[in-house]
């Protein structure tokens, strides 16, 4: 057999042979080792060899090595000799997750089992994503961001800076892999509720395209996470010696915009003008202008205005199984009008008017402030976004007389205001309204507008809650509540993954507008029972799949796919494209001649 003559073999004919059998395995079965990525029989032959096998997390199985592959990769010797499945990896893993102190130490591993095994990674994730959800996202990848200079280790993901113009795409090619299909990128202005983090605000690209993998199944090689350092404007970090960014104020204007520009550029030409640019945490200033800018010609989308909207719309529509009336019966209030509001509201009164509304009448159900007060006709200073909602009313900066004045149905907050919806303001909209829809958006948990035990308790059990952030479950006076986390993770991985199966070309927001009433019709009798407005996030995976096939369906209408002709089963043309965390064999079964 190979092994056993290799072991007879001097170093130098062992190499060679090493060699020679790599060369010969993959001509027998090139084209078979990303093929059908559900297999777990896939033989996948690695190009490197010895210790580089196990640095490479993308090839590293630990001590799930078989005997067999260790002596043929010049890994023999190099691990203990034990060996393991994946499943008891996985228990291993938990076990040392559960012995960290914090979220942040949590986190903090989690980072360091992607770095050496990415598959590892993905199955605990998979295996454990309600629970592990938490520390890869929000609420703990804020404090991550916060920490991320002091925390950095090893790279993931590319950082471009402002100085780096004209040759971004010199820097593209440093990444190891060509065939990218998705890049998450951030400038870092605006990062959760936590402001300008600069270079810092890399942790959310990573963690946002973790989500791609870890909750539609997307092969995480086709994802790359980027920084745009164009400087900060937080003095403090400037002043930090533990800052890892540019120490410089942020630069506008048209130097900014030709920066931006020729990082799409590069992207599309050194990855096709199909790959999927997804905008992450951009200021105000720019999102919905850079938005509007590439949306007709480029295939991207901004999950801060877009995926939000998606994912909060899906939670009215939910709640309407509730209230047991239509979305042209309800009545808006916003509490902020930056982009995660303002998307909302366009996304609302897209649906209305699919519903049989004017789009002015859709318009004037929807009622927001910012932070100098309502949007009023009397206001001089509203972006063109602002003045689709303003209306012919006193500019008014209190809340809560908003509340009394409009007597809304659903009240939405997503403007980092912790504890904005007093008790005050709840017991109003309780007493307008039977079931009153009160969603608290913002992010992290501290920046809430209220928590899931203070809506239920002063609305007396009668509100339909959900928050951006997770909230335990709650129970009182014999009622049971599981407060929905309208979490955008039910929404970007999924539209990701459709787009990316089928080739659109643009992402408008017809397709978002698919993937919420998707969502909202895959919450069960027994979520809407508890007040849930959302699918259980242990079924994440499953629901993508579904998700991902009504964008699909929806593109294929808009005559946006460029996959053709249309597969016939569109959920088993999903299910073939899916990422397995399972391992790959590095050795064919072998056998032997009679004598």
């Amino acid at each position: 057999m190979i092994i056993r003559t290799m072991q007879r073999l001097p170093r130098q004919g062992l190499a060679a042979a090493n060699m020679l059998q790599k060369r010969v395995l993959m001509k027998a079965y090139s084209g078979k080792t990303e093929g059908n990525q559900n297999s777990n029989s896939t033989l996948s032959v690695p190009e490197k060899h010895g210790i580089d096998v196990l640095r490479e997390p993308n090839l590293n199985k630990g001590m799930a090595m078989t005997l067999a592959e260790r002596q043929v990769l010049g890994v023999h010797g190099l691990l203990p000799p034990c060996f393991i499945d994946q499943e008891t990896q996985v228990k291993r893993c938990m076990r040392h997750l559960n012995d960290k102190p914090t979220p942040l130490e949590k986190y903090i591993y989690l980072c360091s089992l992607q770095d050496r095994n990415e598959r590892l990674f993905f199955r605990l994730l998979h295996d454990y994503l309600e629970e592990l959800m938490p520390i890869i996202y929000t609420p703990t990848v804020g404090l991550a961001c916060q920490k991320y200079g002091v925390l950095f280790r090893r790279p993931r993901g590319l950082f471009i800076t402002i100085h780096d113009r004209g040759h971004i795409y010199d820097i593209l090619k440093n990444w190891p892999v060509r065939n990218v299909k998705a890049v998450c990128f951030t400038d870092g202005e605006r990062i959760l509720g936590l402001g300008d983090l600069g270079c810092q605000g890399m942790g959310i690209p990573v963690g946002k395209l973790a989500l791609y993998t870890g909750c539609a199944s997307i092969n995480p090689t086709y994802c790359l996470p980027v920084t745009l350092d164009v400087g900060t404007n937080n003095e403090e970090l400037r002043n930090d010696p533990m800052y890892i960014g540019l120490r410089q104020p942020r630069v506008r204007g048209e130097e900014y915009d030709e920066f931006i520009d020729e990082f799409i550029t590069a992207c599309k030409a050194r990855y096709g003008s199909s790959v999927l640019m997804h905008f992450e945490d951009f200021g105000n200033q720019h999102a919905f202008r850079l938005l509007s800018r590439y949306l007709d010609n480029t295939c991207c989308f901004n999950d801060d205005i877009q995926g939000t909207a998606s994912v909060a719309l899906a939670g009215i529509l939910g709640s309407l199984r509730i209230t047991n009336n239509k979305i042209t019966d309800h009545k808006f209030v916003f509490l902020g009008a930056g982009e995660a509001n303002l998307g909302i509201a366009e996304l609302i009164t897209l649906k209305m008017v699919k519903e049989g509304m004017s789009l002015q009448e859709a318009r004037d159900r929807i009622y927001m402030m910012d932070s100098r007060g309502t949007l009023s006709y009397s206001r001089t200073d509203l972006t063109e976004h602002k003045k689709h909602f303003s209306k012919d009313m006193p500019i008014m900066k209190n809340l809560e007389e908003v509340v009394k004045l409009v007597k809304p149905t659903a009240l939405i907050g997503a403007a980092a205001a912790p504890k904005a919806f007093t008790k005050e303001i709840i017991e109003e909209m309780s007493r307008n309204n039977k079931r009153p829809v009160i969603f608290a958006l913002s992010n992290p948990t501290s920046k809430s507008e209220c928590t899931a035990e203070e809506c239920y308790t002063w609305s007396k059990n009668q509100a339909v809650f959900a928050s951006g952030s997770p909230f335990p479950r709650y129970e009182k006076g014999g009622d049971v509540f599981e407060p929905g986390q309208g979490n955008n993770a039910y929404i970007f991985p999924a539209v990701a993954l459709g787009v990316m199966c089928c080739g659109s070309i643009r992402i408008p927001d017809e397709l978002f507008l698919a993937a919420a009433e998707k969502l909202s019709s895959m919450v069960s009798e027994k979520d809407l029972a508890v007040g849930r407005v959302y699918p259980r996030l242990k079924d994440i995976q499953e629901t993508s799949v579904h998700v991902a096939c009504a964008v699909i369906e929806k593109a294929y209408e808009m005559n946006l796919a460029t996959v053709l002709p249309k597969p016939k089963d569109l959920e088993s043309f999903v299910r073939s494209q899916l990422y397995s965390t399972d391992y790959r064999p590095y050795v064919p079964t072998t056998y032997d001649y009679p004598c």
